[in-house]
């Protein structure tokens, strides 16, 4: 059993760890060794959802086994260190809330942690006047996004680094009958 709360600052070491290893682990046959490294330039934690108050972490014993957040600002993925963020905010009534920085430990894999942590977004966006979310997928994350009802909207390549890395850009109306355990 696992708790969903919201991420706090100090659990950054745990939450780049995480990361990590996810990246490293849950992208391997989607992505070639290269690809695998060089999506650590463009995926990450960033610490906007944070101290915006919109971003989870699932843990279970002490250990942080999952995280994700959606946001109300312009950016659609990448971390601290990606280029090309915006901070601005979105107009709820007319652009999508973000979900971002989606990640479970590869020991926790497919046990239903991405699917709560996306319930919990769908509820806290929906409160804030949201109707639809966006995402960037990546290709290891798309069975997740579509098993949530997420549609894709066109497939892209990050280049920034200098390595293809294919992503789908994807987007779904936001349930207003969200599961009681999410809230």
């Amino acid at each position: 059993m696992y708790d969903v709360r919201i991420a706090t600052r100090e659990d950054l070491p745990a939450l780049e760890g995480l990361m990590t290893a996810a990246i490293d682990a849950l992208q391997i046959g989607f992505l070639d060794a290269e690809q695998i490294a060089a999506s650590h330039s463009i995926m990450g934690v960033d610490t906007q959802l944070i101290d915006d108050g919109t971003y989870f972490t699932a843990e279970a014993d002490g250990r942080l086994i999952g995280c994700g957040g959606w946001s109300r600002r312009a950016t659609l993925y990448g971390g601290d260190h990606s280029a090309g963020r915006d901070a601005a905010f979105l107009d709820p009534a007319s652009e999508p809330a973000r979900v971002r920085a989606m990640y479970t430990h590869p020991d926790f894999a497919r046990r239903g942690i991405g699917r709560r942590i996306l319930e919990r977004c769908d509820l806290a966006a929906a409160e804030a006047g949201f109707e639809h979310l966006e995402l960037m997928a990546t290709l290891a994350g798309r069975p997740l996004y579509t098993a949530y009802g997420f549609e894709p909207i066109e497939e892209v390549s990050d280049i920034s680094t200098g390595t293809t890395i294919p992503l789908v850009r994807m987007a779904k109306t936001i349930e207003r009958a969200v599961p009681e355990e999410a809230r």
